[in-house]
């Protein structure tokens, strides 16, 4: 596949080495040409000095055929033009851009354009780090609005039905590894000692899901 990295600082430089040592063919458009020594001299990909919502500049990047393409320079506006005028223009499906205001990513989530909310993101893993009774995800997305979790089911919850731990609008079950085997939870699995699973949560709710989870069902409220 061909990608376009629109930003060449350390996360677009970054983002061209991956992609190009993974096998595709990649495209760095940034407006000062001295960004590009941040590539590397192992980069065999196409640098084109320019901006990124300048179609031509697109163009020379190899618009026409990539199949993918990330606007991640430091300006919101930016990225987010490029990754209009992608879409838009020249139909390419896989865009990302990188914005800074999560307020503005939400708004740009929602008529289709995928971001990366860079500060709401890493508040949300520096949050996760520093505070020790604030639990811990595996994955947080983008938007900080879904994590990840493992947990090892409690005793207190041996001989119920697995499903009775989800909260239909708040928490869903993944998958429950049991003796280093996962699988996919169904209506008969009733929990056991030892179980772990791992559920998707809504990030404002990951306090009711922990106490939810420890206080056992007897006590567990609705589901």
């Amino acid at each position: 596949m061909h990608v376009i990295v629109v930003g060449c600082g350390r996360v677009g430089a970054g983002l061209g080495r991956a992609c190009e040592e993974m096998g595709h063919t990649v495209a760095v458009i940034d407006r000062r040409e001295k960004a590009f020594n941040r590539l590397g001299e192992g980069f065999t990909g196409k640098k084109v000095v320019g901006v990124g919502f300048d179609r031509d500049r697109l163009m020379d990047a190899g618009i026409e055929h990539a199949g993918a393409l990330a606007a991640v320079t430091n300006g919101d506006n930016s990225n987010i033009l490029v990754a209009r005028v992608a879409r838009e223009t020249f139909g390419i499906e896989r865009v990302v851009a990188r914005i800074y205001d999560p307020r503005r990513a939400a708004i740009y989530e929602r008529v289709g354009i995928p971001t990366i909310a860079t500060v709401q993101w890493a508040t949300e893993r520096v949050l996760h780090r520093i505070l020790p009774d604030r639990p811990t995800s595996d994955w947080v997305d983008p938007s900080a609005k879904v994590m990840l979790v493992e947990r090892p089911i409690p005793a207190v919850w041996a001989g119920t039905p697995v499903l009775e731990l989800e909260s239909a609008e708040r928490w869903r079950i993944v998958s429950l590894t049991r003796l280093g085997v996962a699988q996919i939870p169904h209506p008969g699995l009733v929990a056991q000692d030892g179980d772990v699973i791992h559920v998707a949560v809504l990030g404002d709710a990951s306090d009711a899901f922990e106490a939810h989870l420890a206080t056992g069902p007897a006590h567990g409220g609705s589901h």
